[in-house]
C-alpha cells in the first residue's frame, strides 16, 4: 500500500514534467501554448483532487475501519458506519481549507523597489482569478506544509542514517551470542543468590521479591535473545548478506555522496534567496540563479537529451522516499512524544501501514517544492531560451552589425517568449506558505546536520535489534532482522 500510494504521487510529478516539456517546442504560438498551460493546469487539478481524497477519506476510512475491526465482537456494518463518522471529522477539515483558499485575500505584500516581483505578480494574478485554483492550492499547500514537517523529521534524518547504516553493517550473530550467553550466567547466579535467603522457609523480603521478578523477567528475555541468535546466526540469509557486504559498503558510499550534494545545492539555493530575494513579504522568491548550485546547472543541461532530466527527476524523488523510509523505520510514528507505532519487517500493524502511506503521500508532495529549491532555474524555465540582439564589429564590412544571440530564460525575459511553469506559480501562490517552506529548508539542513552526527557516533545496530522490545514476537517463529 506504501508503494502504491508513493509511486502514484511520485507518478504525478514525472507526468507534470513531462506535459510541460511541450512547452518549450519550438512550434508552439500562443494560442497552442496557452492551450497546453491549461490542459497541464487541469493535469494537476485532477492530480492534485486525488490526493485530496486519498489524504481526507479514503486512508481516514480504512484506518478507521481497521481500529474497529480489532475488536472481534463489531459487525461490518458497524465497522463501516463509525469509519464513516469519523471520516466526515476529515471532510469537515478538507471542506474548510477549500472555503478559507478560495477567500483568503491575494493581495500579496511586495517590495515596490523590486520591479522583478511586480513583473511575476501579474502571472500570479492571472492565474488566481478562479476562486477554485485558489482553494485546491491552498489545501494542497497546507498538505505540503505538513509534508515539510514530516521531511524534516524523517527525510532529513534518513539521509544520513540509511549511507551510514549501509557502511557500518551490523553486530556479528556469534559474537552477540557469546555476550548473550554471559548475561543469562550473570542472571541466573543473581536468582539462586537470591532464593537461597529463603532455604530456610523464611520469606523473602518485599525488596528480594521485586528484584527476584525482574530477574526472571529479564531472564526470560535473555533466553529469547539466545532462540532468535541462534536461528540468526545458522539462517542462510545471514550468509547471503555477509556475501554482500562489499555492495553494501558501496551503496553506503554513493548514498552519502548524493546526500552531500543535495545539502549542498539546497544550502546554496537557500542562501541565494537569503541574499537576493524580494524578502519574507513575497515568501522570499527568487527569479533566477544568482549563485549556482549543482543541480541548477545540471537538470538544464539535461533536458537538452530527452529524458534524462525526467530520469534524473525519478531518481531524486525514489531517493527521498528510500530515504523517509530508513528515517520512519530508525525513528518510529510519533505523535509529538507519543510513539503511535514501529515499522517491523513482517509485523507491522495495518494502521501503521496506512500511517506510513500517509507520511510518504505528504513527503513526495513536499517533493515538488524541494525540487523547486534545489533547481530553482529548472523548475521556473527549464531550458528555454529567448533571442537578445547583440552589437558585433565585423572585419569584411568595418562596422557594426547587430545579430541575435540566444540568452537563457530569467525574469528579465520578455513574457511572450518565456514561458513560466504552471507548477511555480501553483506552488507560490501564497506568500506566507513559500516563507515556511523557506525557513523549512534551514531546519532541514539542521536537522540532516544533527542526524550525521547522531549517526556517527551511534555504534553497529544488533543483528536482532527490536527483539527486547517486542513484546509480541512469537518464540516458536523468530525472523531474520538484519539487513
Amino acid at each position: 500500500m506504501a508503494a502504491v500510494t508513493a509511486g502514484a504521487a511520485s507518478a504525478e510529478l514525472v507526468i507534470g514534467w513531462c506535459i510541460f516539456g511541450l512547452l518549450l517546442l519550438d512550434w508552439a504560438n500562443a494560442n497552442v501554448s496557452k492551450q497546453i498551460e491549461d490542459t497541464v493546469l487541469y493535469g494537476y487539478y485532477t492530480l492534485y483532487s486525488v490526493i485530496l481524497f486519498c489524504v481526507f477519506f479514503w486512508i481516514p476510512f480504512v484506518y478507521f475501519y481497521y481500529e474497529e475491526k480489532d475488536d472481534d465482537d463489531t459487525s461490518k456494518c458497524t465497522q463501516i458506519k463509525t469509519a464513516l463518522k469519523y471520516t466526515l471529522g476529515f471532510a469537515v477539515i478538507c471542506a474548510l481549507l477549500l472555503l478559507v483558499g478560495a477567500f483568503v485575500p491575494l493581495n500579496v505584500p511586495h517590495n515596490k523597489n523590486s520591479t522583478e516581483w511586480e513583473k511575476v505578480k501579474f502571472l500570479f494574478e492571472e492565474l488566481g482569478s478562479s476562486h477554485g485554483l485558489a482553494a485546491l492550492s491552498f489545501s494542497i499547500s497546507s498538505l505540503t506544509l505538513i509534508g515539510m514537517l514530516a521531511a524534516i523529521t524523517y527525510t532529513a534524518y534518513g539521509m544520513s542514517a540509511l549511507p551510514l547504516n549501509l557502511i557500518k553493517g551490523t553486530r556479528s550473530a556469534a559474537y552477540e551470542r557469546l555476550e548473550n550467553t554471559e548475561d543469562i550466567e550473570e542472571v541466573e547466579q543473581h536468582i539462586q543468590t537470591i532464593k537461597s535467603k529463603s532455604k530456610d522457609g523464611r520469606p523473602l523480603p518485599a525488596r528480594d521479591k521485586r528484584a527476584l521478578k525482574q530477574f526472571e523477567e529479564r531472564l526470560r528475555t535473555l533466553r529469547k535473545r539466545e532462540r532468535h541468535l541462534e536461528f540468526i546466526e545458522n539462517s542462510w540469509w545471514t550468509k547471503f548478506c555477509g556475501a554482500l557486504r562489499p555492495l553494501k559498503i558501496m551503496w553506503g558510499i554513493f548514498f552519502i555522496l548524493v546526500a552531500l550534494l543535495f545539502v549542498i545545492s539546497l544550502f546554496l539555493s537557500n542562501l541565494d534567496k537569503a541574499l537576493h530575494s524580494a524578502g519574507i513579504d513575497s515568501g522570499f522568491i527568487i527569479f533566477g540563479a544568482n549563485l549556482s548550485n549543482p543541480l541548477n546547472m545540471l537538470l538544464p543541461l539535461l533536458q537538452t537529451v530527452f529524458p534524462l532530466d525526467y530520469i534524473l527527476i525519478t531518481i531524486i524523488i525514489m531517493y527521498f522516499i528510500f530515504t523517509s523510509m530508513a528515517g520512519i523505520r530508525n525513528i518510529g510514528i510519533w505523535f509529538f512524544w507519543i510513539r503511535l507505532y514501529k515499522i517491523r519487517r513482517g509485523r507491522t500493524r495495518p494502521q501503521a501501514l496506512l500511517f506510513l502511506c500517509m507520511i510518504l503521500l505528504l513527503i513526495v508532495l513536499h517533493t515538488s517544492y524541494m525540487i523547486y529549491s534545489l533547481a530553482p532555474q529548472y523548475v521556473m524555465y527549464g531550458s528555454q531560451n529567448y533571442l537578445i540582439e547583440s552589437n558585433v564589429t565585423s572585419n569584411d564590412t568595418k562596422g557594426n552589425t547587430t545579430i541575435s544571440v540566444p540568452k537563457r530564460c530569467d525574469a528579465d525575459a520578455p513574457e511572450d517568449q518565456c514561458t513560466v511553469t504552471r507548477t511555480y506559480l501553483f506552488l507560490h501562490k501564497f506568500w506566507f506558505f513559500s516563507a515556511a517552506y523557506y525557513f523549512g529548508n534551514w531546519a532541514f539542513l539542521g536537522v540532516f546536520l544533527i542526524g550525521l552526527i547522531v549517526s556517527c557516533c551511534k555504534g553497529k545496530k544488533s543483528v536482532i535489534e527490536g527483539v527486547d522490545e517486542d513484546s509480541d514476537i512469537s518464540d516458536d517463529e523468530p525472523s531474520v532482522y538484519s539487513v
